[in-house]
């Protein structure tokens, strides 16, 4: 299961991202916003991140005007590595070498086309575990422990 979530800033590409997994046939779960009335990015960005850390979903995606603010926020929360992209290169690898479980994008940067294939890439690209990338997010892992403490 896909969580989503975004501000007023990124609905109308979240709205998209809807339909697309809609249309896909994936299973999601949308933590807002519901409207284009003015609301505050950390509350969704948390809600998304919270989702997946805890294994209610299997990755997430967060939308805000940039991609900035709820990029920050959802890292804050453990067990989750979020990857801002701009570009679906940057989507494929974020999953091959950091196995990403958040994708966040920013809904004034992007379009339409754009973030649908970023999202596309970012759902249908597996982490293949080499040794070294293992051995690296194994290393960020120790260090969100060490910084937990």
């Amino acid at each position: 299961m896909i969580a989503i979530g975004s501000d007023h800033g990124g609905y109308d590409l979240k709205q998209e991202i809807l339909n697309y997994l809609k249309e896909n046939n994936m299973e999601y779960k949308d933590f807002g916003c519901y409207g284009k009335d003015s609301c505050d990015y950390p509350a969704f960005g948390q809600a998304v991140a919270k989702a997946v850390a805890s294994g209610e979903c299997e990755r997430g995606i967060v939308v805000c005007t940039t991609g900035i603010g709820i990029s920050i926020t959802a890292n804050k929360v453990r067990g989750v590595r979020c990857a801002l992209c701009s570009d679906t290169l940057s989507a494929k690898l974020t999953r091959e070498h950091n196995d990403a479980n958040v994708l966040a994008l920013g809904g004034g940067i992007v379009g339409t086309n754009l973030g649908l294939a970023i999202v596309d890439t970012f759902l249908n690209t597996t982490f293949p575990g080499e040794e070294k990338h293992r051995r690296r997010v194994a290393a960020i892992r120790a260090l969100e422990e060490e910084t937990m403490k």
